[in-house]
């Protein structure tokens, strides 16, 4: 199968060939990481170059670039969360912090995998609905603002450490908002944890480790979707040169946020979306 839809599965990745699909992984890459949607991108940039829509199925498969970007750039992290909580169980040490995170991030990420269960006939079927420039340019302008008020009005002093159930919790819902295109998971995650009053690289930490069950879960399942609509080995290999890049783009992209978020604001990606979501608006209603 090397259509552009099967069994409402988008497709269309695979009529671009490897040279555009390796290109666009590298856009996937940075853009699904930073906080400013990367289904925007994938919907302004193949537009700009001429390009078909990759398809939703592609933005949905790249997930398994951003989730080996996350592993490799927090692998202490994981690492230690994995072991301590495997250690902690076997001591019978329940309180233990690291088995108490492991099990909130757990739990956090039950309502997307929910809310995505629910709404996956309408997110990644052939020209979903969702996939429309005018609610990715609403939900860019959305986020923007509520990026910039987590900005004024609270005050980024927190660590990790001293997080709780109730944080894992709430950012584990806004997480859910990352299935509206034009959301994006980091970036609701990162505006929740900043309006908790993490400081603004812990906030960052803290939406990438949250998100590591939610992008394994998306990405497999998208796999999984390919395989039963029978993507032939052309389509299987202009995926696999797409994630090869993505996955580099987006480890870059990752260090690239925290340095930034150590010494600056999270203000210019709030004007950035912003920006973005008025041009898409506006391209739209046939303005520019």
């Amino acid at each position: 199968m090397t259509g552009q839809c099967a069994a409402g599965v988008d497709t269309g990745f695979v009529t671009l060939g490897y040279a555009k699909v390796a290109f666009l992984g590298v856009v996937q890459g940075i853009t699904e990481l930073l906080p400013i949607s990367s289904t925007a991108h994938m919907r302004v940039v193949p537009a700009l170059l001429g390009w078909r829509d990759p398809g939703s199925a592609f933005s949905a498969a790249m997930q398994l670039a951003a989730l080996a970007a996350v592993i490799s750039y927090f692998w202490q992290d994981v690492r230690r969360l994995a072991v301590g909580s495997v250690s902690a169980i076997g001591r019978r040490q329940f309180a233990d912090p690291d088995l108490r995170l492991a099990i909130w991030i757990a739990l956090a990420t039950v309502p997307i995998v929910l809310a995505g269960a629910l709404l996956s006939n309408s997110l990644n079927t052939c020209n979903s609905p969702f996939r429309a420039l005018p609610v990715i340019g609403w939900a860019c302008i959305a986020m923007a603002v509520l990026m910039g008020l987590a900005e004024i009005l609270a005050r980024h002093r927190r660590g990790i450490e001293a997080s709780s159930l109730a944080d894992a919790l709430l950012v584990g819902l806004a997480q859910v908002g990352a299935l509206i295109p034009g959301v994006s998971r980091s970036g609701s995650t990162l505006t929740a944890a900043l309006a908790l009053g993490f400081k603004r690289e812990e906030a960052a930490r803290f939406s990438f480790l949250l998100g590591i069950p939610a992008i394994a879960l998306a990405g497999f399942k998208e796999l999984w979707e390919l395989h039963r609509v029978g993507l032939d080995l052309h389509g299987w290999s202009v995926l696999a040169l797409g994630l090869f890049t993505a996955s580099i783009s987006a480890f870059v992209a990752i260090w690239a946020l925290m340095r930034f978020l150590e010494r600056f604001s999270a203000w210019p990606f709030v004007v950035y979306r912003g920006m973005l979501g008025v041009l898409l608006l506006l391209t739209t209603a046939n303005i520019l």
